[in-house]
């Protein structure tokens, strides 16, 4: 994504977001951080045509939109890709039975669009005969927002995967870690042996991955340690660790994603597995993977360079959005981390009282 435009929704009144290669997004609790990353299953659910189940399901309008119905009536958005070769925009009006499309543009090289809806309560995105929508959707399909917090006794990790349907790509809540290691280990066995090097660099007890696909070729996902015989399961993981198994294979799977969204990847983490997130957030950066970050960590920051950050705070029931400027803190940098500057108050946007 080169940028994008959003106003109306949830905390996001109107703002144009500019996007790089990683955006690690900071901010005081109730700022709007995790607004903007919600913002992506929105847009999915939007091009997927069930938008309007989405946000029954999610409390109605008045929780979508900004301020709620007596104060917005519709929500609008806008992004580009390849430095505005595609984009795709839509306004989207509050009508008797829900939101509808008043206006859905397909962009090419930064020009109006052509608009390709007429009213209809879903996206026609997926219907239109024009030729741009096949270029869009793969970049919209391209979003991938992951969230691995829940590591509970039924978690996700704990559900069994079927080793040939739920191998083509990872699911945002990691349920089917185990077929999608399976299949890494076959058919990229370095790629697989580097996942699990790194989970051993934070995990030194970990051996490998235990694999036995059920008749059914259901699969779950089992561990063995160095020490012993024994066959362990997920829940015999501490949360961190599980949480970092996901962000590994996450971040180490052969095809990566054009864009991963995360929103807080670094809770539960040890200093040293936040540095080895960082390491990996770094790596896919540079092979075309664009990274959105929602983070509290100062640890996860203090690996980034100024430019990378985007501080966000609420005012006046507003989120703002500015990226940190590196020239700005120049003279800071010299004498501490950026991490250190944030701590201190001596960047004063993101804070709690901003």
């Amino acid at each position: 994504m080169d940028y994008i435009e959003i106003a109306g929704y949830k905390s996001i009144k109107s703002e144009r977001i500019n996007l790089t290669p990683i955006n690690i997004l900071i901010g005081a609790n109730g700022s709007g951080k995790s607004n903007f990353i919600s913002f992506f299953d929105f847009l999915n659910r939007l091009y997927n045509k069930n938008l309007n189940e989405y946000i029954a399901l999610t409390g109605g309008e008045n929780k979508i939109l900004h301020k709620g119905q007596k104060i917005t009536d519709s929500i609008s958005f806008k992004v580009e890709f390849e430095n505005g070769n595609n984009g795709y925009s839509a306004v989207l009006n509050v009508g008797t039975d829900g939101l509808v499309f008043t206006d859905e543009r397909l962009i090419y090289k930064s020009d109006k669009g052509v608009k390709i809806s007429r009213s209809d309560r879903e996206s026609r995105i997926k219907t239109t005969d024009n030729v741009r929508a096949n270029y869009v959707i793969r970049y919209l399909e391209g979003f991938r927002k992951y969230h691995f917090h829940d590591t509970s006794d039924k978690s996700p990790f704990t559900i069994p995967s079927h080793v040939e349907n739920d191998v083509h790509y990872l699911y945002s809540n990691g349920a089917n870690l185990a077929a999608f290691l399976y299949d890494i280990k076959a058919a990229e066995k370095i790629v697989y042996n580097k996942i699990v090097k790194t989970i051993q660099s934070i995990a030194p007890y970990f051996l490998d991955f235990y694999f036995n696909p059920n008749k059914e070729n259901y699969i779950k996902l089992q561990w063995k340690d160095k020490y012993s015989d024994t066959v362990y399961g997920v829940t015999d993981l501490s949360d961190g660790t599980i949480r970092f198994i996901a962000l590994t294979v996450l971040f180490l799977q052969p095809e990566l994603p054009d864009t991963i969204i995360i929103d807080e990847p670094e809770l539960g983490l040890h200093p040293s597995a936040i540095s080895k997130l960082a390491g990996m957030i770094k790596s896919v950066s540079a092979k075309g993977c664009q990274v959105i970050i929602a983070t509290q960590s100062t640890d996860l920051i203090s690996h980034f360079s100024p430019d990378s950050i985007i501080a966000v705070d609420q005012i006046d029931g507003c989120s703002k959005f500015n990226r940190l400027n590196a020239n700005k803190l120049q003279n800071w940098l010299e004498d501490y981390t950026i991490d250190d500057l944030w701590k201190r108050n001596i960047i004063t946007a993101g804070q709690p009282n901003y």
